[in-house]
């Protein structure tokens, strides 16, 4: 059986799309010590980021955004230098369209 395109945003569990994004931003492990990441992709739930350090599942990280500051942010998946969070808790909406913004302006 084929997944169609529909099927697989089913099976990734999402709850939203996420808007497409190069953004550069600092981090924080559980151990403090600070990460540099690219941020690919986010959403009010969460993104997905490159970074050189390798994560555990429910790794929690601290995550320095223009307009909302500091987020918490859970890992959910570690893959080939790339990690997957959900935040916690999510970004407000009003705040998440400002983030956005701020982020396309930087590019």
């Amino acid at each position: 059986m084929s997944l169609g395109m529909g099927n697989l945003a089913f099976a990734d569990g999402r709850r939203e799309g996420r808007e497409d994004v190069h953004y550069r931003a600092k981090a924080f492990g559980a151990d403090a010590r600070q990460l540099n990441i690219v941020i690919v992709n986010i959403s009010p739930h969460g993104m997905m980021a490159r970074c050189e350090r390798e994560f555990e599942i429910d790794d929690r990280i601290q995550v320095t955004l223009p307009v909302v500051g500091v987020v918490a942010a859970d890992v959910r998946w570690s893959l080939g230098g790339r990690i997957g969070c959900q935040f916690d808790p999510a970004i407000n909406l009003a705040g998440y369209y400002e983030l956005i913004a701020a982020m396309m302006k930087a590019k």
